[in-house]
């Protein structure tokens, strides 16, 4: 369903394409114009931050006087964006991409890497090659950041005694009293001094270009009539790494990054069915959302992009989520992506290791603690919707679900390798621990509730599943016997405590003791196999919630009206939440249900596939940060779920859907 213009002219949010070269990230909008990049991580302050405020910065790349492309699309199997532009004159093409390898020309290559170096890694370059294909095209290049947050305006500079290479630096502040942003671990957070000033460390901007540039205050400028067969090409750098100078250089950076792109999709293992395409941009995008120094899958790639038209709930989801973990490892190790699993793997490993009693629910890409949460009130926020955020406090939140998560993802590592590595077993004693110590208490839930803390029914499954997960892995290491009885007993009590309080008189799962609302975290219940799918009280559950917790056939995650979650407002149907419910029906035997539900599902990708964290039922419109891994990863599940049972029946060994068995 086509979605409507935004208030003040924002695109839409399905119809942002995404870049990555797996360290940095941005948002290309329709019209040419990138809208949201940070350098030099994902989660450092923006220099294009359009898509939070159109005065924020953006760098355009269009015809002249026209708005809407004939055509987009990725070049298949890449994260490469083509753009192809009629205009009355002639046609033209400009092909996006953040340039990744090779490296035999660089003889240092960076330290901040905890995993091995690549020959394929970023090269810290947004590259746009543009060709005229037919007649005759005026084209117009735009560049305007605006450093920090838009909290400063550059300085442009020519770098070379010419007009094709200019240089950006952040220059006097904008504006004054735009909120302090307090120091985190790396710098990650160190990006402002509470009075709007731009701190030393701003990155430099370098402008190469096959045209020639003039500024326009802010704006660097270049405009220039094409012919057929002509080409041109704009890098836009953000270190000191070679970039191309010449049109034919930057064509062969080009190709060398759409050949990474479709190198590593290869490595993947898809069915052959009709939703493999599904599955691999879903890929593509998770390998997108990664940051490849740590291991780390960042949640989205935006901040604050709202979950409510106009509304308070806008977060800031740049950062790396411990219950993400599992899914991601489901998923990647079911589509044969095992490196990008191990590494995500051990992010989680790293974090862990030298506190593990006291394992955060979040943390930065880099590993970081400390996430205080601020707002930049000098932004508009997409479509008036603010506050704009940087930071999440739900960092600080109790979550009993993050050992269950952990303790499954290592569960889930371990049967990959068919080992367990010595150096896992003390985090795996730490968080059984954490989980028995913890279970009984109250806690905020996996939706990270603002309102009291309740006795959240996924929470106490999930403290199951980590003592549970406890037992099998204290099991197959051998020489635990006490301590597997041990906790076995506790995982019983557990278990137990939730049928007898989290049930409601009609056998159904609810969201937390004492009340009978539904919730769509208890869809997870026959994934982690706390019960049998062919449960009676699972069954209930399952049809309970995709016939009283749905607006127009989408999942909602609750109905807040009877949630007390300390926001307001409304929002809509979470996509995973409905993707849950397609892996769920399918535990259940309902395949036929499923496979509706999930060809409605796929309907709703955005032009070019992705998916934002939710879906307004009556629109079809994406709402949230953009893309959402956590959507992303429910996709692959559910697919596979669908895909598997439908080859089970037909005596085909494609079986992703036993993984955890």
């Amino acid at each position: 369903m086509p979605e409507m213009t935004t208030p003040d002219h924002f695109p839409p949010i399905a119809d942002y394409a995404f870049l990555s070269d797996c360290e940095t990230n941005c948002l290309v909008a329709p019209d040419g114009s990138v809208e949201w990049m940070c350098v030099p991580r994902p989660d450092s302050p923006s220099i294009f931050g359009a898509i939070v405020d159109r005065d924020a910065g953006s760098f355009r790349v269009s015809p002249v006087n026209v708005a809407v492309p004939a055509a987009r699309r990725y070049l298949p199997g890449t994260l490469v964006l083509e753009t192809t532009w009629q205009t009355p004159t002639g046609w033209l093409v400009v092909r996006d991409a953040l340039v990744v390898g090779p490296w035999h020309d660089v003889e240092e290559r960076s330290n901040s890497h905890r995993r091995a170096p690549t020959d394929d890694d970023a090269r810290h370059c947004l590259l746009r090659i543009i060709e005229c294909t037919y007649g005759a095209v005026d084209l117009s290049v735009e560049c305007e950041p605006m450093f920090d947050y838009a909290r400063s305006a550059p300085d442009w500079e020519y770098a070379n005694g010419g007009y094709d290479v200019l240089q950006a630096t952040a220059g006097p502040a904008r504006f004054a009293g735009t909120g302090a942003a307090p120091a985190g671990a790396d710098g990650a957070h160190d990006t402002a001094d509470g009075k709007g000033s731009a701190k030393p460390g701003s990155p430099t901007l370098r402008l190469t270009s096959s045209l020639r540039f003039g500024v326009e205050g802010p704006v660097a400028v270049a405009r220039t009539r094409m012919n057929a067969g002509d080409k041109h090409f704009v890098a836009l750098s953000f270190s000191a790494l070679p970039v191309p100078t010449r049109v034919e250089e930057a064509e062969h950076r080009m190709a060398h990054t759409e050949s990474f792109w479709r190198e590593w999709l290869t490595q993947g293992s898809f069915p052959d069915h009709p939703w493999r395409s599904y599955l691999q941009v879903s890929a593509l995008a998770l390998k997108g959302l990664t940051y490849v120094p740590t291991g780390a899958l960042l949640a989205a790639a935006t901040t604050s992009l709202p979950e409510t038209p106009g509304g308070q709930r806008n977060w800031d989801y740049r950062y790396s989520w411990i219950r993400d973990s599992t899914f991601a490892l489901w998923g990647l190790y079911t589509l044969g992506f095992d490196r990008e699993a191990d590494d995500f793997f051990y992010f989680i490993h790293d974090v862990a290791k030298d506190d593990p009693k006291n394992l955060q629910l979040m943390y930065g890409i880099g590993g970081e603690h400390d996430l205080t949460e601020f707002t930049l009130d000098h932004l508009d926020g997409y479509g008036g919707a603010r506050p704009v955020r940087v930071g999440n406090a739900a960092y600080r939140q109790k979550q009993h679900d993050v050992w269950g998560a952990l303790l499954d993802s290592i569960y889930l590592h371990s049967r990959s390798k068919n080992r367990l590595p010595d150096e896992l077993w003390p985090i795996v004693v730490a968080q059984v621990e954490s989980a028995i110590a913890n279970w009984r208490d109250p806690d905020s839930g996996m939706w990270e509730m603002r309102g009291e803390p309740q006795h959240f029914v996924s929470s106490k499954v999930m403290c199951w599943v980590a003592v549970d997960r406890g037992v099998r892995l204290a099991t197959a290491r051998g020489g635990a016997d006490k301590l597997v009885h041990q906790w076995q007993q506790v995982a019983d009590e557990i278990h137990a405590d939730v049928l007898a309080n989290g049930v409601d008189d009609r056998g159904v799962f609810v969201q937390h003791y004492g009340t009978e609302a539904l919730d769509a975290s208890v869809l997870l219940l026959p994934l982690v196999r706390f019960l049998p799918a062919d449960d009676p009280r699972i069954v209930a559950t399952v049809k309970a919630v995709a016939d009283e917790l749905t607006a127009d056939g989408m999942v909602l995650r609750y109905r807040t009206e009877e949630t007390d979650d300390g926001l307001m407002g409304t929002e809509g149907a979470f996509t995973i939440c409905s993707f849950w419910l397609v892996s769920a029906l399918v535990e259940i035997g309902e395949l036929d249900q499923a496979d509706a539900l999930c060809r409605r599902l796929l309907s709703h990708a955005s032009p070019l596939g992705l998916y934002a964290e939710e879906i307004e039922p009556h629109s079809g419109r994406h709402l949230g940060n953009f893309p959402q891994a956590f959507t992303h990863l429910a996709l692959i599940n559910a697919v596979t779920h669908v895909i598997g049972a439908q080859q089970r029946h037909d005596g085909v060994s494609f079986n992703p859907a036993n993984v955890r068995t």
